[in-house]
């Protein structure tokens, strides 16, 4: 009998674009990406920044990134990334939605200013990226990997509209999955548990805050601590691989254990 070949984690001259690339877990996944031999288009609001995370990737891989910097919640800019992506490489393999922001507030103060603003950012541009993305994703039998949130599996007070927004980034991935697997078009998202980035301290914590918020995941973690941003990009790879040719519309944690916890 001849042995099976085993199926490594590679993006070798896969065409991926990576949104939220100027921070946190989008800049992780698209430096891991680099590695793993992907042709990269990079978008982020911070340029300055975006700028950082190309030079990272391409010290690492000698290709250079191409960039489509802009904010997600505006229609132009997303159908820009789209075309623009396509125009430069001819093709498109994996979509990441990284992009996202979180605010603060319960069901008595959340505003509907940071309503709307969490909801199109974090679902409404997400649809949007994906519905002119899933075209071209058709014609390469390509993937989208969508980062959502361990808030969209366990809600917890004071973030109501950022656990509702990931819970439809949920539902969002698992009925694309099945709308688009007759196409050979894979749709998986990933859900992180407490990683550390900078995003809890843009929504409003101070840096006292944060750290006794770090140092709650030793309760409510079961791994007793909180992730990286590697941690999540390796889960965001190998689904984006076709080491998970066979995995669809799954919402995997990437939690240390959260989401198994109780309250």
């Amino acid at each position: 009998m001849a042995a099976q070949q085993v199926q490594v984690v590679s993006l070798q001259e896969k065409v991926c674009l990576v949104t939220g690339a100027s921070s946190g877990i989008g800049a992780g996944t698209a430096i891991l990406f680099a590695g793993l031999g992907a042709r990269l288009a990079l978008n982020g609001r911070n340029q300055e920044k975006l700028q950082e995370t190309a030079q990272r990737c391409e010290e690492i891989s000698g290709l250079k990134p191409f960039l489509v910097p802009g904010d997600l919640t505006d229609e132009k800019v997303v159908q820009q990334i789209v075309e623009d992506t396509v125009g430069h490489f001819g093709q498109l393999d994996v979509l990441v939605n990284c992009g996202g922001i979180q605010a603060r507030g319960s069901m008595e103060n959340t505003t509907l200013e940071d309503y709307d603003r969490v909801m199109n950012t974090n679902v409404r541009s997400l649809f949007y990226l994906t519905q002119l993305a899933v075209r071209h994703l058709i014609k390469t039998k390509g993937n989208i990997v969508n980062v959502s949130s361990a808030l969209g599996l366990r809600p917890m007070p004071g973030l109501l509209v950022y656990s509702v927004s990931k819970s439809a980034v949920d539902h969002m991935t698992r009925c694309a999955a099945l709308e688009l697997a007759n196409k050979q078009v894979r749709v998986n998202a990933v859900c992180p548990g407490v990683i550390i980035t900078e995003l809890q301290k843009r929504a409003g914590m101070s840096e006292e805050q944060y750290q006794e918020f770090l140092k709650s995941t030793q309760e409510t973690h079961a791994l007793g601590r909180p992730g990286s941003v590697e941690e999540v990009a390796r889960a965001i790879a190998f689904l984006a691989s076709d080491a998970a040719s066979f995995i669809t519309g799954v919402t995997m944690p990437v939690d240390g254990g959260r989401h198994a916890m109780c309250p």
